[in-house]
């Protein structure tokens, strides 16, 4: 089985990515709260792998990322290119008008801004993830909250996508590099 550091929690884009990456392979997910602690991980883990965001379409380059390659002893073993598509989630039960609030990181709301303004009075609030948006919502049972978040993040948190493909821009991709140490490229 693959360990797989991913930032994020468990639903997130970088699962997403990771899964299709590693197709039909067992994996185990490390969630990471950063992108510095996915090379945390990998000093304590010498056969841990690593899935970090590169590149998207509307953001650009994720410049600190690069920097943290530089700085690290990972190496560049792969890449994968992943369709950027948010749901709207909330808990069962909920129609489109009982939502008052919304919370993702500020990238996805960002990214779904034409969808939000179709929402009049909604409130929006940053998260740090988008995937533990979801979880926070489970979590503390938030009736009139919805996440945006994957479709995967909604499954696994037991919510219901009241609403899919919301993104603004339909062609918005995220380069993902996997990472491993050299040894492991051989």
């Amino acid at each position: 089985m693959k360990r797989v550091a991913i930032q994020g929690g468990a639903g997130a884009y970088h699962e997403i990515a990771a899964r299709r990456y590693f197709w039909g392979e067992e994996l185990e997910i490390v969630p990471c709260s950063t992108f510095r602690d996915i090379f945390a991980e990998a000093e304590k883990d010498p056969m841990l792998i690593g899935v970090m965001a590169i590149e998207n379409t509307i953001a650009g380059s994720l410049l600190q990322n690069h920097d943290l390659l530089k700085m690290n002893n990972l190496q560049i073993a792969g890449e994968h290119k992943l369709r950027i598509t948010h749901s709207l989630a909330t808990l069962p039960g909920q129609a489109l008008q009982d939502v008052k609030e919304v919370m993702s990181h500020p990238m996805a709301l960002m990214q779904c801004e034409d969808f939000l303004d179709t929402l009049p009075g909604i409130r929006v609030v940053e998260h740090d993830d988008t995937a533990l948006a979801a979880k926070e919502i489970r979590d503390r049972g938030l009736t009139g909250t919805a996440a945006i978040c994957s479709s995967l993040a909604a499954e696994m948190y037991g919510l219901e996508v009241l609403a899919d493909g919301i993104e603004t821009n339909k062609r918005n991709f995220t380069r993902f590099f996997i990472l491993a140490r050299e040894e492991m490229l051989r």
